[in-house]
């Protein structure tokens, strides 16, 4: 564990990720007490709108005079929220899913597998657009589209650790002295594919929030008034250019915390998988 450690420090974006992460889980945490107005952000105040950035205002006040700063810091729970409830769900359906398919053969690993294979054989952006249009604009529905279009990226790649698995020794050495199957799978193979699905999912995290962000852009994910970053960027459309801060902060907190959680995301990778330790 200390070498582990001691090699992940010295990797210098992946630290730098992992700051930005803590700091993520931090508004998460604490945004109201950090926030400078957290009881206004639902209010309008149209006599302060459209203010540039001030010493009272760090990032300006958008069309209904709230403080951009305090929505940007609010609307962290709201990204991290959609983005952990996502991969969490998105796990439980496609890990697994995953295990059944590697290690059982015939027919059920068939239908499993050819129904993910059909799941990724589109975008999950177009795709998770078009499952979101199919119900009302809320955050729930952008998490259901982003849910099910998400698990078979878990499920490919528990798959291929399961059939890798499946012939190691070890297993072997289970069956034959009749180690049940559910036993096997959750307490002896997912373990040891559990690196490839942390990274996955830390990768994942920053995909999403890009994903939500985009379906809230389009108006089929957070609704007014919440304090979302891709609505307050749709939102800003109409006063570009003159009230450039209005989408460019909000655009800038999407852009940090997807860029902070590929940073940990390639990290780790970088530490689990035995090819890319041996090429440095």
């Amino acid at each position: 564990m200390f070498l582990i450690v001691r090699k992940f420090a010295r990797d210098i974006p992946a630290v730098f990720g992992l700051a930005i992460v803590l700091l993520g889980i931090i508004l998460f945490l604490f945004g109201e007490l950090l926030a400078p107005y957290p009881l206004d952000i639902y209010e309008s105040h149209i006599e302060r709108r459209l203010q540039p950035p001030s010493s009272e205002y760090l990032f300006g006040t958008d069309n209904l005079g709230r403080d951009i700063f305090s929505r940007v810091i609010l609307g962290a729970r709201i990204s991290l929220t959609v983005s952990l409830m996502v991969v969490t769900v998105s796990m439980l359906i496609g890990v697994p899913l995953g295990l059944v398919a590697g290690y059982f053969s015939g027919w059920i690993s068939e239908v499993i597998m050819r129904v993910t294979d059909v799941f990724l054989a589109v975008p999950q952006l177009i795709l998770a657009l078009a499952l979101a249009q199919l119900m009302s604009p809320s955050l729930e529905s952008a998490m259901i589209a982003l849910t099910l279009t998400y698990w078979p990226f878990f499920t490919r790649i528990v798959y291929a650790e399961t059939r890798r698995l499946k012939v190691s020794l070890f297993v072997d050495a289970l069956q034959c002295i009749g180690t049940g199957t559910s036993r096997i799978l959750f307490a002896h193979i997912l373990p040891n594919s559990a690196s490839p699905i942390i990274v996955r999912a830390t990768i994942g995290m920053g995909f999403t929030i890009l994903t939500a962000a985009v379906l809230g852009f389009l108006g089929m994910g957070a609704t007014p008034p919440q304090p979302d970053w891709g609505l307050a960027i749709a939102e800003s459309r109409r006063y570009l250019p003159d009230a450039w801060w209005f989408s460019t902060f909000p655009g800038l907190a999407i852009f940090i915390a997807v860029f902070g959680f590929n940073l940990l995301g390639d990290g780790l990778r970088d530490i689990v998988d035995p090819r890319l330790r041996r090429s440095r």
